[in-house]
């Protein structure tokens, strides 16, 4: 066990060493200069743009200010934003709450309902139950989050007016973070005490559409598997042997079959997690949620390198260390996944 966790965690270096250098050379290919785009386009001073060039590193060879990035990286030190001027560590954590509560709300209504549905499915096979189901979940995973986060916009807030387009909750409010997550936050006890329970209620509206469209992939996804693992459990000797012990269906499928059937299921949901902060990116532009989404996606737009550069190499560092925990735990339920 220990070998196979040493080679798990031997693999994180040469990964995320590659990982920014892709970054780091990939953000270059953006047309559009960040020195000229701060001066402005007409009438630059070209003494001024070669010091601010100079100012900024942009002035010595790629190699040499990959050098740089990543040795201040092994330091903790991913640079300082060319827009706000603020350390690149400090503005991730600072959006960083935003989007792990909006994932984790995703990944939850991914699992609540996913699991179920797999699980009727199974049970319902080769049924109309089984076909709706299924095709169901095809069609889901086949939805662009940019187009079915716009479709849930236009019905629920723009024809209902069921729930807010945009942000994390309504100007009426304002809370002092201190956790970062707005559900939290907004049941403590000094918010409770001056506005109730309102900007909890307000702060949920805020996050149902963002969370359906995030979590709409990972629900078809676990949905299928859940499926595909409760359909081989179904059909073991144990199992039968359940049934004719005369125990009850509901007994065999939620205590016998599906204990057994958890295993691929938590693994898939460990590796949806990773699929979900990317998918952030979208979901967090079209709904104007503060996260690291859409702080990357302006950050693009303004060709804030440092930004760009840390940004990607710290959400590559999460996604990366969840695959290797989820590789860990797999390994600890399976000793065949050990080698």
């Amino acid at each position: 066990m220990l070998r196979f966790i040493l080679g798990k965690l031997g693999d994180l270096v040469p990964t995320l060493i590659g990982i920014s250098i892709l970054s780091f050379v990939l953000v270059r290919f953006v047309p559009g200069d960040p020195v000229m785009l701060l001066l402005g386009e007409r009438g630059a001073d070209p003494a001024v743009y070669a010091q601010m060039k100079k100012d900024m590193g942009l002035d010595l060879p790629v190699w040499r200010q990959y050098i740089n990035f990543a040795t201040d990286a092994a330091q903790g030190d991913l640079g300082t934003s060319i827009i706000s001027k603020r350390p690149v560590v400090k503005e991730f954590f600072d959006r960083f709450p935003a989007t792990l509560e909006l994932g984790v709300v995703a990944l939850l209504f991914a699992i609540i309902i996913g699991i179920p549905l797999g699980i009727i499915a199974a049970v319902k096979r080769n049924s109309f139950y089984d076909y709706f189901l299924m095709g169901g979940s095809l069609l889901g995973y086949s939805m662009p989050i940019f187009w079915w986060g716009l479709v849930l916009i236009l019905i629920f807030s723009v024809q209902l007016g069921w729930t807010p387009v945009s942000g994390r909750m309504s100007v009426m409010f304002y809370i002092e973070p201190w956790t970062g997550f707005m559900l939290i936050d907004t049941l403590t006890s000094e918010v409770r005490e001056l506005d109730g329970l309102a900007p909890f209620w307000s702060a949920l509206s805020h996050l149902i559409l963002p969370a359906v469209a995030m979590g709409t992939i990972p629900l078809a996804v676990i949905a299928r598997m859940t499926r595909s693992s409760m359909l081989e459990v179904l059909g073991e000797d144990y199992i039968r042997t359940a049934k004719a012990k005369g125990l009850s269906r509901y007994r065999t499928v939620a205590v016998h079959a599906l204990r057994n059937a958890l295993i691929p299921i938590v693994t898939i949901v460990g590796l949806m997690f990773g699929s979900i902060i990317t998918g952030a990116i979208l979901t967090e532009t079209i709904f104007s949620w503060p996260g690291i989404g859409r702080w990357l996606v302006a950050s693009i737009n303004a060709r804030d390198y440092p930004v760009i550069q840390g940004g990607v190499l710290f959400i590559a560092t999460m996604i990366v260390i969840i695959n290797v925990l989820v590789d860990l735990a797999y390994a600890v339920v399976n000793p065949k996944m050990r080698g």
